[in-house]
């Protein structure tokens, strides 16, 4: 793993001064190491794109969609490999690191239909103005920086490379140092496709390197998916530049169950919606309101649900859930479970690490929680469920409205036009009705308030790699 860095169509050695462990969070162990890139190789990126971007913003449209269709389709022929490196290095069970793959291979198909469009998106404008004459042009923002988070590799690299690529942007992508391996796919798909030098490149590294690129002034745009204090630096490093970014922050999302809900359907969503990835999630919906007159059923069938989740070594086992992703995420989440305790929180599942080799944690469930608790306020990224009463649907949608997050939520009643109506007053940015959290490329992805700026996805994913230029003619 020593040429892990991929710059203007080639592979080369680290040259930085952090070496990067690679660890299987399922044995708690390392199974790779790599050197960072260096400062200079970050300028080495960035050039690189600089240089290639005027003839990748030049080729015309098709061929773009070309090379994107190329990528998903190399995917595919990936596919045992690219799972088990989710399945090793992220501890996702293979269902989930299956649907992950999708998920990318299904982003570039997309966005390769939306390239072909292009062409036909530039358009005469009429005025009211007589002797003038106008039209638009969509152009690419130019070189853009790609930060992107360990709990959704190849996914979210694919959320941003597939509409930048597609846009006629060329692009510096940094993995996190916590999961560097699979977008290495992405560089081998650039040679396997013979992806013009320079388009596509990759740098590994620690936040020196992640500092490096967020802040260097060869950028025309970056985008970051990650915490939000990390969020909040690169917000900084963007003003100083007066540089656009893309921030897909933190969430502490709510869902809510009305009494006239299916109990057992209403337990399949809760379940889904804090137990996918081990709850390792901006989307977690974390904080559960129940309307009085189904808790007292619901909660104890939720609680049998969450105690009978299969916790393993997704290599090794048939399992619901895997373990945390880090050793640094495992101690967060027990940090936690210790402030419950402190806080006298009523802990109906879980509530513990598990005892045994590797970063596990047990699915948690705590009702009656406080809205001034720090469980209920702030984002765990771990498996941990906060559930709270509520008598009314005004209650309901205060309450999941009281938060400083506004990611996502989840409704869950029978009666529709209310459900719809609550979605509606619910101040975020995707809500699914009687669902679990099924992504589609079509749909946006974003949030309201703390959870970040912009959107990913559908056509405002690659309207956000892209720039309006109007062009006005006298014709006098």
């Amino acid at each position: 793993m020593t040429t892990s860095h991929y710059i203007a169509g080639h592979w080369v050695e680290g040259q930085g001064s952090d070496c990067i462990s690679v660890n299987d969070p399922a044995l708690g162990q390392p199974f790779a190491e790599l050197m960072a890139a260096s400062v200079s190789q970050v300028d080495q990126a960035v050039a690189a794109a600089r240089s290639a971007l005027p003839v990748w913003k030049s080729t015309c449209a098709s061929d773009r969609a070309a090379f994107l269709r190329g990528f998903a389709e190399q995917l595919g022929q990936r596919r045992e490999a690219l799972v088990t490196v989710q399945m090793r290095n992220n501890g996702k069970p293979r269902h989930e690191a299956e649907i992950d793959l999708d998920d990318a291979i299904a982003t570039f198909g997309y966005y390769a239909e939306l390239a072909e469009q292009l062409p036909s998106k530039n358009r005469t404008v009429p005025l009211a103005a007589p002797g003038f004459t106008a039209r638009t042009r969509l152009e690419p923002v130019g070189v853009v920086g790609l930060i992107v988070p360990w709990n959704f590799p190849l996914v979210t690299s694919a959320w941003k490379l597939a509409p930048a690529l597609a846009a006629g942007c060329t692009v510096v992508l940094k993995p996190s140092e916590v999961t560097p391996l699979i977008e290495q796919a992405y560089g081998q798909i650039a040679d396997a496709l013979g992806l013009p030098a320079g388009v596509l490149n990759i740098v590994n590294g620690k936040a020196e390197t992640g500092a490096a690129l967020s802040n260097h002034n060869g950028l025309d745009k970056l985008s970051f998916t990650g915490s939000n204090s990390v969020g909040s630096q690169v917000m900084r490093s963007a003003s100083a530049q007066c540089r656009p970014v893309t921030l897909e922050l933190g969430g502490k999302s709510a869902i809510v169950v009305f009494e006239d809900c299916d109990v057992d359907q209403a337990v399949e969503w809760i379940v889904a919606g804090i137990s996918w990835n081990a709850g390792q999630m901006c989307s977690a919906t974390s904080r559960l309101l129940v309307q009085d007159g189904i808790a007292d059923t619901l909660l104890p069938r939720l609680q049998a649900a969450l105690a009978n989740l299969r916790v393993g070594n997704p290599l090794t086992e048939e399992v619901d859930m895997g373990p945390l992703t880090s050793q640094a995420q495992w101690l967060k989440v027990a940090s936690y479970f210790a402030t419950a305790r402190e806080e006298g929180l009523q802990c109906l599942a879980g509530g513990h690490a598990l005892d045994r080799e590797g970063w596990f944690v047990s699915p948690t469930l705590y009702t009656d929680v406080p809205k001034d608790s720090r469980l209920w306020t702030e984002e765990i990224f771990g498996p941990v469920l906060c559930a709270r009463r509520f008598a009314t649907e005004e209650q309901a949608i205060a309450e999941a409205n009281d938060s400083r997050f506004g990611l996502v939520a989840t409704v869950c009643s029978a009666d529709l036009e209310r459900a719809e109506r609550v979605a509606d007053a619910l101040e975020v940015g995707h809500v699914w009705i009687n669902s679990v959290q099924a992504v589609f490329v079509e749909t946006s992805w974003g949030g309201t308030k703390g959870s970040g700026i912009g959107r990913e996805l559908g056509p405002w994913g690659l309207s956000a790699y892209q720039s309006v230029k109007h062009v006005t003619r006298c014709l006098g």
